[in-house]
């Protein structure tokens, strides 16, 4: 067990009304300095993005932007259009730009994509990302896909295409690797289930935390869209936030039809990007930068791995298998995860996220994002610490 401290146990009634405001998703790094300015984070182990590619974007935002005189730019004058933008990608992403839909963050595309093009059902696999049953239109039916917990939440192509089957739906949700277990579909796997599904009206691929994903020890980075060519009822959902950890610009794009791309520009999203995120979508025309990144990644991979490979080693606690910047654990102990969560903030300054909110899992789960080598280190010796009562 875990013992809360009067201390605990104020910051665990104030994180409640903070979540209560926050929904379904956690209180932002932001929220909790402003709120709780006596609260110190050291280590942001909730919000799931790369670190070090978020130093590879500020060397790059320093030397190409604000040293060259283009900061001003960027904040006066109005960005490209969401089209101009969606051109940068192209070539990165091997395809026509008419393809691409640029969307202010990924919430925004699910958004765009959830009102516009499913308007009777939407299978979804559970445990998952909330937004996905949460942002539908009403009058959507949303069929909940239980993950099973006995296959570490794996998604069983068989048996998933069946109960879309059964259930006579128009529209799946794939999430790969799935967020928050991290559970990841093997590329020829995944093609064979969109296969079985082109007769749907719209099949899902929300493919944010792909880039951390793999086949094998190559690491070689992974790209869907030649599957959008392949099926053309495929719609791709991509962050950027999370390989290259900069939610704070708000950038994510969606790759789909033709048709769908330009029914959305029909019905608004010009202008829904900043100058400072149409700067980071002119870094992918620079070979340079994308060298620069794919050593990050590669290198941020293996070390989350080893990371993971660590946590599954503390005793009272199960590290689900993940091809993700996260892992879900789960207590073994008869501990319970805020209890964990609230522990490791108030004492360590460690911010995670309990899965306690999370329709489909049945334990006490939380979610612990990989940092830096440094800031994973602190978390495991943080861990070891409160199970073994050295704390």
């Amino acid at each position: 067990m875990i013992h809360l401290n009067a201390n605990d146990l104020a910051l665990t009634h104030s994180l409640a009304k903070l979540k209560a405001a926050s929904g379904s998703h956690s209180p932002s790094i932001a929220t909790l300095r402003e709120t709780l300015p006596a609260l110190k984070i050291k280590i942001d182990a909730c919000f799931l993005s790369n670190p070090y590619a978020t130093d590879l974007f500020m060397q790059e935002l320093e030397s190409k932007l604000i040293a060259q005189g283009g900061l001003r730019d960027a904040l006066e004058f109005y960005p490209s259009q969401n089209a101009a933008i969606a051109q940068k990608l192209a070539k990165y992403l091997h395809i026509d730009s008419s393809h691409i839909f640029i969307g202010n963050g990924a919430i925004e595309v699910i958004q765009a994509v959830l009102h516009n093009f499913v308007r009777t059902n939407l299978v979804v696999p559970i445990p998952t990302f909330s937004s996905y049953y949460e942002f539908v239109r009403d009058g959507v039916e949303v069929l909940l896909y239980k993950l099973p917990k006995e296959q570490n939440y794996a998604l069983d192509i068989e048996a998933y295409t069946k109960f879309i089957q059964d259930h006579n739906a128009k529209n799946a949700l794939i999430i790969n690797p799935n967020n928050p277990d991290g559970g990841y579909i093997p590329y020829d796997t995944l093609r064979e289930c969109l296969a079985r599904l082109r007769h749907l009206e719209s099949v899902i691929i929300d493919e944010s935390f792909l880039h951390f994903g793999y086949e094998d020890s190559s690491l070689e980075q992974i790209s869907y869209t030649k599957l959008v060519e392949e099926f053309s009822n495929v719609v791709l959902i991509k962050s950027m936030s999370k390989d290259f950890g900069v939610a704070g610009l708000r950038a994510g794009y969606g790759v789909m039809a033709k048709n769908r791309v330009e029914a959305l520009l029909h019905n608004g999203y010009l202008w829904n990007v900043n100058g400072l995120s149409e700067f980071f979508f002119s870094l992918f025309g620079d070979d340079e930068f994308l060298q620069k990144y794919e050593r990050v990644r590669k290198s941020y991979i293996t070390q989350t791995q080893e990371f993971f490979k660590a946590l599954g080693q503390i005793d009272s606690i199960k590290t689900y298998p993940s091809k993700a910047n996260f892992a879900l654990v789960e207590l073994l102990n008869g501990a319970k995860a805020q209890d964990l969560c609230i522990k490791l903030l108030s004492s360590y300054g460690i911010y995670t996220r309990s899965c306690s909110d999370k329709i489909g899992l049945e334990g006490e789960f939380l979610r612990i994002a990989s940092r830096s080598e440094q800031e994973n280190t602190q978390i495991l010796q943080s861990l070891q610490e409160i199970f073994t009562g050295d704390f």
